[in-house]
């Protein structure tokens, strides 16, 4: 497999600009101010990155049951590679303000959709800067380019699929912060706590000093989740299905694929007040 396919790390991106077949996108985002990533990087980014903002383009329109960041058509998504000049020879890479956590959202369709070339860059726009690479505030030119692909509909649940999966012994990981799991905060959902039978990963401990932990450091603590069940025996989940992603792109880091998406995570989960809701550990 040719290409960066997980992360990339800011000394080679810094090189690899130069390449015509290299696509960056700027994921940056706020939950509490739409505008604040878009601004951002009107003001400076990535030498040549297109902007991709999180309700407009990395979801689909609202759907009550499918959460607050609906998992988009895959007509429409096709529709903005092209608008980006992405095709499926395209080596993308996503950045965020420094996690990933929005990025992996980016990488993970693109992922779905059998794109193997996208990748993430360490450590975020905060790690480019800190290391003085270049910037701009040019809005690059256009180009057009032409994606035939559909989302692989396995690694993609809904909340009656999940409900059957943690039924049949599956493992259902949440990467919200432990206080929005255990249910004792609660400021982006009308419901607070989680699926009864998931378990805590905060997408946080994906993470060693704003970095990607090593493989081999993924592998072991994932391992440890799974109880020696394999890979696309878990579903990763959050508040809406974006940062749960963080996982899915952790374990394949760790050499781990497969993992699955509950796509409307939490926010979906909830819309329909029949299911039930735990609190606590």
């Amino acid at each position: 497999m040719a290409g960066w396919t997980t992360l990339v790390q800011a000394e080679t991106l810094s090189v690899g600009l130069a390449r015509p077949d290299v696509v960056v996108l700027d994921c940056r985002f706020d939950l509490a101010d739409n505008n604040a990533g878009e601004n951002a990087w009107m003001q400076a980014h990535v030498p040549g990155a297109r902007y991709a903002h999180l309700d407009r383009d990395l979801s689909g329109p609202l759907q009550a049951s499918k959460g607050r960041h609906p998992w988009p058509d895959a007509a429409e998504f096709r529709e903005r590679l092209g608008r980006w000049g992405i095709s499926p020879q395209t080596q993308v890479v996503a950045y965020d303000a420094d996690s990933g956590a929005f990025a992996a959202r980016a990488w993970f369709l693109l992922r779905a959709l059998g794109h193997e070339k996208v990748a993430v860059l360490d450590g975020g726009w905060k790690r480019w800067t800190a290391l003085g690479l270049p910037v701009d505030n040019k809005v690059p030119v256009p180009i057009s380019a032409k994606y035939h692909a559909e989302f692989d509909a396995r690694r993609i649940l809904d909340a009656d699929q999940v409900a059957e999966a943690l039924q049949a012994g599956e493992l259902l990981v949440d990467a919200r912060a432990p206080a929005r799991f255990r249910g004792e905060e609660e400021r982006l959902d009308r419901v607070a706590g989680h699926v009864p039978g998931a378990v805590n990963r905060p997408l946080t401990d994906n993470l060693a000093d704003g970095r990607f932990k090593s493989p081999g450091q993924l592998a072991e603590e994932f391992r440890a989740l799974l109880h020696g069940s394999p890979a696309n025996q878990l579903i990763a989940m959050c508040g809406s299905g974006v940062t749960a992603c963080h996982h899915l792109l952790a374990m394949e880091r760790a050499g781990m694929p497969g993992a699955r998406l509950f796509a409307p995570s939490w926010s979906g989960w909830i819309s329909d007040p029949a299911r039930p809701v735990a609190t606590g550990e």
